[in-house]
């Protein structure tokens, strides 16, 4: 019986962050000869990837708490969903800032995740009413910026 022997394994297999210190310094160099190039696409691809599922993920949890503000009678839960609110705002206008280029992501997916958020809702409170089409603006700076339940 032969037993085959395993090819060492790449830095970029080893030690992601050691690769990534040695990919910035081979560009920095100009030392595009020895760059990873395969490795760097795929990094590079799952970055932008990442963010645009941040965006969404955020998008849907302001949603949900901007409804749940609006059309759960629920007084006591106010304050902590107006932190989240904040919270998520804050984020999105953080990230939109850093990237500019997401605005197009975030008005892109706004009705699918206004309908993941509607769908959420409608399970974690049966007896309460939401509109089954966004009731307010859209826009980015409505969506960061407006109170609507005022």
């Amino acid at each position: 019986m032969t037993q085959a022997i395993a090819p060492p394994l790449t830095l970029y297999e080893r030690d992601l962050d050691l690769w990534l210190e040695t990919v910035i310094t081979q560009l920095k160099a100009g030392d595009f000869h020895n760059l990873d190039v395969e490795n760097l696409i795929e990094e590079l691809e799952g970055l932008s990837g990442s963010n645009k599922r941040e965006i969404e993920s955020r998008l849907k949890r302001l949603i949900e708490h901007i409804l749940k503000r609006c059309y759960v009678d629920m007084p006591e839960c106010y304050r902590g969903w107006l932190l989240t609110i904040f919270e998520q705002r804050d984020e999105l206008k953080s990230l939109l800032r850093q990237s500019p280029s997401l605005k197009r992501h975030f008005l892109k997916m706004f009705d699918d995740c206004f309908e993941t958020s509607l769908k959420r809702l409608k399970i974690e409170y049966p007896d309460y009413q939401f509109p089954d089409t966004w009731q307010f603006g859209r826009d980015i700076d409505t969506m960061l910026n407006v109170d609507f339940w005022e």
